[in-house]
């Protein structure tokens, strides 16, 4: 029988992924996995509206995604479905999660520094640049 010695994960560093025949492994966060049927769940420390590409939409194609705010606040912003919507907001504070559903563009911004985690399948993922037309552009940062 071989053991493989424990030793403790930085969550803040890495990814944790987790592969459909029950394997785990920590690897490095990428924005999209190459791992087929993978989900993957990341954890970060977020400062500025820049740390969370809050200038950019970004959507999962494969799954939904449960994004969690572990400590601080901060805002998700669902896009509008149709050209005469409205932006969905969503605020979450420390311990509260959202689900996103598949496929649905959506960004963050700040209320103050905090710890987030998402989980979600990463193949597919996609990031889109907001355009200065798109709702909540002009609007003054929190």
């Amino acid at each position: 029988m071989t053991t493989t010695p424990l030793s403790p994960v930085d969550l803040f560093a890495s990814a944790l992924r987790f592969h459909p025949d029950g394997g785990i492994e920590a690897v490095e966060r990428r924005m999209n996995s190459g791992d087929l049927g993978a989900w993957q769940i990341a954890t970060f420390h977020v400062e500025t509206d820049a740390d969370v590409h809050a200038d950019h939409w970004e959507m999962h194609p494969q799954a939904e995604e449960v994004v969690c705010c572990l400590t601080g606040g901060f805002r998700l912003y669902l896009r509008p479905e149709g050209p005469d919507g409205d932006e969905e907001m969503v605020r979450l504070g420390a311990g509260t999660a959202v689900i996103v559903p598949r496929g649905r563009w959506h960004r963050l911004e700040l209320d103050a520094p905090s710890d987030l985690m998402s989980i979600t399948l990463r193949e597919g993922t996609r990031l889109e640049k907001r355009e200065s037309g798109d709702p909540g552009t002009d609007r003054p940062a929190a």
